[in-house]
């Protein structure tokens, strides 16, 4: 994409995304969030009043990614009149912010918000419920959970981790990171010492990079001192914030391997199974509610930040097919293997990988001609 055709289209106003529709739910869960100004579920008078602590994984400062925490606990102390009051703790306050889960799960707290492939070094399982590399985007991402059978799927996983889980937002797909060099070629990759983690780092390890784990106050630091040579994090708006753009002129697209990564709300199973029935309805509407906030605040609020990027001389590239088809031959080869030494992967990947088959057929014929069109036009 060259960068004038891009300051082009989003220079003179950036336009507010729709809300992800959802048209059906899972027997798992309950309908969509109505709008603010809608009617909430009424709670009864007499009911308990309830205080709990939810760790995040994100820093305040990525206020989208953080903002939706807070949006549900504000929902929900307005749905039951500040009887159900959620305390938000960022990433680091309480616990580190890759070991929410462990907190949720241990009982230290009732409830986080999080990704589920941080927690990939359990099992790579894992990794489906938020993104797996070349794997679906964010609109078929809620049909599978909410309307294709993934809620349940993924429900009797996590009960082996004494977790219920929610969904939480979608970041819709991200970017693929800044570097300080080019990247045309596999080659390219070898030696890549890069911030990225999970089953991507082991994708891109096979490929000879050097994927390194680094908490988010560090990545900076590191990128300028070239103990880094590149990084991914999410999209240009947190990107933005956190100053790569400084220290690493090349922006690659698209993030392969978070084409729709989904975040959770993960809930103590005994502290759920505790609450009045009114109060697990009203947590189920304001959850969908911040769910669905988030994916239209990203594609908000990205247009505008990436033209301000390119404003100020970044490069925008975008991954070459060989560089995209190798990556991708190389995740099938480690979702075979994974497949064939992993009953509880197994069983959700083969319903995931089918659905991913049967959403793109169908996204071909309509989504992806319309965009196509609509993208090819000045």
């Amino acid at each position: 994409m060259e960068r004038r055709s891009f300051l082009k289209k989003a220079g003179a106003s950036v336009a507010a995304a729709g809300a992800v529709g959802l048209a059906a739910c899972s027997k798992s869960e309950q309908p969509a969030a109505a709008p603010a100004s809608s009617a909430a579920p009424a709670v009864h008078t007499g009911l308990p009043e309830i205080k709990w602590r939810m760790t995040s994984s994100f820093p305040k400062s990525l206020d989208t990614l953080y903002g939706t925490s807070e949006l549900l606990a504000q929902r929900l102390r307005e749905i039951t009149d500040g009887k159900f009051d959620i305390r938000i703790f960022p990433s680091g306050e309480l616990v580190p912010g890759l070991q929410a889960l462990d907190a949720v799960q241990h009982g230290t707290v009732e409830m986080c918000h999080t990704c589920s492939y941080y927690y990939v070094g359990k099992d790579k399982t894992f990794a489906i419920g938020t993104a797996l590399p070349f794997g679906l985007n964010a609109r078929q991402m809620d049909a599978w959970i909410i309307a294709g059978g993934g809620q349940e799927l993924l429900d009797e996983f996590y009960a082996n981790y004494n977790v219920y889980s929610f969904l939480g937002g979608n970041t819709g797909v991200q970017m693929g990171g800044w570097y300080r060099k080019k990247i045309e070629t596999p080659e390219d990759l070898k030696g890549l010492k890069i911030r990225i983690a999970g089953i991507a780092g082991e994708i891109l390890a096979r490929l000879g990079a050097i994927p390194q784990q680094i908490a988010g106050a560090d990545i900076y630091p590191s990128l300028e001192k070239g103990t880094l040579d590149a990084v991914e994090f999410v999209a240009p708006y947190d990107d933005e914030k956190l100053g790569f753009h400084k220290v690493a002129p090349y922006y690659y697209a698209p993030g392969w391997w978070e084409p729709g990564p989904a975040v959770h709300f993960y809930v103590n199973r005994a502290e759920w199974d505790k609450l009045p029935k009114e109060y697990q309805a009203a947590f189920r509407t304001a959850s969908r509610e911040a769910h669905i906030l988030m994916t239209a605040t990203y594609d908000h609020k990205n247009p505008a930040a990436l033209a301000r990027l390119l404003a100020q001389g970044v490069k925008l590239e975008t991954f070459s097919r060989e560089v995209m088809k190798t990556a991708y031959d190389t995740a099938q080869e480690l979702y075979a293997e994974e497949s064939a030494r992993n009953p509880a992967w197994a069983k959700i990947y083969t319903e995931f990988e089918k659905y991913r088959r049967s959403q793109n057929a169908w996204f071909s014929v309509a989504e992806a001609s319309y965009d196509r069109f609509i993208q090819s036009l000045r």
